[in-house]
């Protein structure tokens, strides 16, 4: 018996490709315009610096005192009124007010900006201020399309829930969930603290192959691959033998001690392994120095 697909499916499908069509004729007008995808704009100012600068600014002390800034970002909410329009543009930092308006930027952009779509990148230069509900606002001279964006982004009010979904399309993730640009800063931060620790206290960070012309992994049914350009077959690593024969190797050549935080990431692996297998595991399972300098034996089962 064939699967029967949901209308509701089909629904969701076919607004989805409409709406993928009308921005591909909108790029089109873009590109006929010459000035698709600048490359010379340069933004100097973030969202989340800005907020923490001039968080305790009033509105009379920005009046009085102008702050210019640049920013860049992906516009993430957009209202237009007329003659003045509101956007929240977001970037990895945080997300920042603009306030777009006619008489500010000129009759031509003020119409180009009004076809712009959600999910679209845009750069803007504009002086602070704040709006009647004390939101921190860009009031925009000039404001300009970046790049342009093809695929709607997930509705804002539920977002990007679907855990599959996150795994698998990553750069949405990170689009849609501040929670998770969070974790991916703070991680690369955790990695960065114990690289500087470990080369500070004299160790010596070095890569080791992930595949070896020798099966490893004691009991375990090796892997096998063909590399084409060498041609020859190779073992990727299944468990952690390979990288710990060639730090023996290493401490051999000399080297008292490498930590090694292996740069690899596996979306279908379990939730709890993604984040800190190639952080706890590298920094854990540190060759041993000789009997003057030993160090205490890594913890196993990490």
């Amino acid at each position: 018996m064939s699967e029967q697909t949901s209308p509701l499916i089909n629904e969701t499908v076919q607004d989805e490709n409409h709406i993928i069509a009308e921005r591909r004729a909108k790029l089109a007008e873009w590109r006929a315009t010459g000035k698709a995808y600048p490359n010379d704009f340069s933004r100097e100012n973030t969202a989340g610096k800005i907020a923490e600068v001039y968080a305790s600014k009033s509105g009379e002390e920005l009046e009085a005192a102008p702050v210019e800034v640049k920013v860049a970002g992906r516009i993430m909410l957009k209202r237009v009124m007329g003659k003045a329009s509101f956007i929240t543009i977001s970037d990895l930092s945080g997300r920042i007010q603009l306030y777009v308006a006619r008489d500010k930027v000129g009759e031509e952009t003020y119409t180009a900006f009004k076809r712009w779509d959600i999910g679209d990148i845009i750069g803007a230069v504009g002086t602070l201020f704040r709006t009647k509900t004390e939101e921190l606002t860009v009031q925009c001279s000039d404001i300009r399309l970046l790049s342009k964006s093809l695929r709607p982004l997930p509705e804002k009010f539920h977002g990007l829930t679907d855990q599959e979904q996150k795994y698998r399309m990553r750069y949405l993730d990170l689009i849609m969930n501040e929670q998770s640009r969070f974790t991916f800063a703070a991680r690369s931060r955790i990695v960065q603290s114990i690289r500087n620790y470990m080369t500070g206290h004299g160790f010596l960070e070095v890569e080791t192959p992930m595949m070896h012309p020798i099966p490893g992994g004691a009991s375990a049914r090796p892997f096998k691959t063909h590399h084409n350009a060498l041609d020859m077959e190779l073992f990727p690593h299944r468990t952690r033998v390979i990288p710990e024969k060639t730090g023996r190797w290493r401490l051999r050549e000399g080297l008292r001690g490498q930590p090694q935080l292996p740069q690899r990431r596996n979306e279908s692996a379990p939730q709890p392994r993604i984040h800190h297998d190639g952080v706890l595991r590298g920094v854990l399972r540190i060759p041993q120095a000789d009997g003057l300098h030993r160090r205490p034996a890594a913890p196993r089962g990490t």
